[in-house]
């Protein structure tokens, strides 16, 4: 069967069993868009490319499946750079499809041409640029091969507009061969001895579970061995959901707005087991002073991350389920632990006791706490509602706040922190999971930056709920600009009037609700939950001035916890510029 290189490639994305993708047609991607209209693939027009980009992502994110975006070149490619570069320092699996140049003309600056794979080569686990239409299948095949196995990631195929034009003879590969491509599955059984060795001796241990756990599908393993080990465990912001936030052992969210029980149990520990984090900046803060009596277990999957930043005991590399399995079978070989643990369970429930996560809400409702908002929304939605955030204030306070008891409930955007991440990637969750409900918690300056991407939710009928947290500034910025910069608040004000979020969002044929006081919240969000036949904005309009505490100031020991406004002379004193 004789098809052209464009029908080839929609028929390899069929074959890969893509249901949706998201893009936007242009010049170069042209000849891959009228294949399009006879595929059984649904396609979403998204109204610029970053947003296909985010919605392939958050597609990816609620699924397991490796999103899609498809865009045209030149700018559409560097549109989408933001996105694939989130993709990579999350790990999360995507493909991008992206248009190029006639082959003749790469090289002579011609319209919309850049050099797509060396921009993102970067970005990307790995790129493709074809040159011929006969290698579409195999690519395509290999693309998602290399998206899905070993640490996931992003992988981007460049199609020239003659390649897309050109015939081939269309057959599907039986078998893929990357002999420089091995991901490493399996884990070591001496390790695993060892590591159990170090976990029967340790008195004040901690499991310190990183999104790996989700990659791995391993939410029920690490139930299976916390249930066995009685170990208590904190979930970072990647993992969030993959332990039940409201089991006894769970701790929360350790790191710079971590709290209090879950960063000092860190600090005291002496056995850290790391289960697919990477020992990020945020929550360890100064590497120097972080957890300094801990021994360290690493699992990853990914060698470069065993001694990065922190150099382990045990370093397991391996799949983050498999490794769990194997400590299950063998610490029940093993008899269990050869310490009494009841004093450190003391300690950790004592912290839980004396400083909880707490805000004030004014009997009269003004102002509006975010914190209020956010515990409304948790307390008034289905158990298992997917959550999306933006980046700032209001996804620390979504990530404190709300009760993640189910994996893949949880989405945004960790290592990057992107801005604008909210909206589409929400609309990306609602496109893989229909029948959840999907509310984004977003900041008034995230919302600006993509928001535009809800007309295509409203086109597309992808019912999604936005939360935005309007505080009139970019308020993490501004956060930290009164305590570390003297108060000068240098371009961080927004208003809370400009755009009018509630005019905004009927323009783009969203329900728009405003919410002043405290009083109001409920019927809004009862409101929201009962629309479904077309988006919903709520402008929550919360107090300007109210900061995210617990805080570690960047560049400090996980030691200089702050608690709350009453330490916020100890936090200037201390606490140095971001970085």
């Amino acid at each position: 069967m004789e098809l052209t290189g464009a029908q080839a490639l929609v028929k390899s994305l069929e074959m890969c069993d893509v249901e949706v993708m998201f893009g936007l047609p242009g010049g170069a991607i042209l000849p891959v868009y009228d294949p399009i209209l006879d595929s059984k693939i649904r396609h979403v027009l998204v109204r610029h490319e970053q947003g296909a980009g985010h919605m392939a992502q958050g597609y990816a994110h609620v699924t397991g499946k490796p999103g899609v975006a498809i865009v045209t070149s030149g700018p559409a490619a560097t549109n989408i750079v933001t996105p694939l570069c989130d993709a990579y320092m999350d790990s999360i699996p995507m493909v991008a499809i992206t248009g190029q140049v006639a082959l003749a003309s790469i090289g002579s600056d011609a319209f919309q041409e850049c050099d797509t794979t060396g921009i993102t080569m970067a970005v990307t686990k790995h790129n493709y640029l074809v040159t011929d239409p006969a290698d579409i299948p195999r690519i395509v095949k290999e693309a998602f091969h290399i998206a899905t196995t070993g640490r996931p990631g992003p992988v981007l195929i460049d199609v020239p507009k003659d390649v897309s034009n050109e015939t081939m003879e269309w057959y599907w590969p039986d078998e893929i061969d990357l002999p420089g491509y091995s991901p490493i599955t399996d884990v070591d059984a001496d390790k695993i001895s060892e590591a159990i060795e170090l976990i029967r001796a340790a008195e004040k241990p901690v499991i310190y579970a990183g999104g790996g756990l989700l990659k791995a599908h391993a939410a029920d393993a690490l139930k299976r061995f916390v249930d066995l080990t009685g170990i208590h465990v904190a979930t970072t912001l990647m993992a969030r959901g993959v332990f039940p936030d409201r089991d006894p052992l769970g701790l929360g969210m350790p790191g710079m707005h971590g709290n209090y029980t879950a960063v000092m149990a860190f600090q005291r520990s002496d056995l850290l087991i790391n289960l697919g984090a990477r020992f990020d900046d945020r929550v360890t803060g100064n590497t120097e002073f972080f957890a300094p009596d801990a021994k360290i277990i690493h699992v990853d999957i990914d060698p470069a991350e065993h001694g990065k930043v922190r150099l382990p005991d045990v370093a397991i590399q391996g799949d983050a389920r498999q490794a769990l399995e194997a400590l299950i079978a063998e610490h029940e070989i093993s008899g269990g632990s050869k310490v009494d643990r009841s004093e450190w369970k003391s300690t950790i429930s004592g912290w839980q006791e004396q400083h909880p996560l707490q805000y004030e809400q004014a009997d009269s409702g003004f102002p509006l706490k975010p914190q209020f908002v956010l515990e409304q929304l948790r307390d008034n939605t289905p158990d298992d509602t997917i959550v999306v955030a933006g980046v700032g204030q209001h996804q620390m306070w979504a990530s404190q706040f709300w009760k993640f008891d189910h994996p893949y409930t949880w989405v945004n955007s960790g290592g990057l922190g992107t801005m604008g991440f909210a909206v589409p990637a929400a609309i990306g969750a609602k496109a893989g999971q229909p029948n959840r409900m999907v509310w984004a918690i977003d900041g008034d300056g995230c919302f600006q930056m993509t928001a535009q991407e809800l007309i295509t939710a409203a086109a597309e009928n992808i019912p999604v709920k936005i939360a935005i947290l309007n505080n009139a500034y970019l308020g993490m910025v501004r956060q930290w600009q009164e305590l570390f910069y003297d108060e000068r608040y240098s371009e961080v004000y927004l208003s809370p009037d400009h755009p009018d979020y509630v005019g905004w969002a009927e323009a783009m044929g969203c329900a728009g609700i405003r919410v002043e006081s405290a009083d109001e919240v409920l019927s809004a969000i009862e409101k929201a939950n009962a629309i479904n036949d077309r988006p919903v904005v709520i402008d929550f309009r919360v107090d300007a001035f109210e900061k995210v505490y617990p805080m570690v100031p960047a560049g400090g020991s996980n030691d200089d916890i702050i608690l709350g406004p009453e330490g916020d002379a100890d936090a200037k004193a201390k606490g140095t510029a971001p970085s």
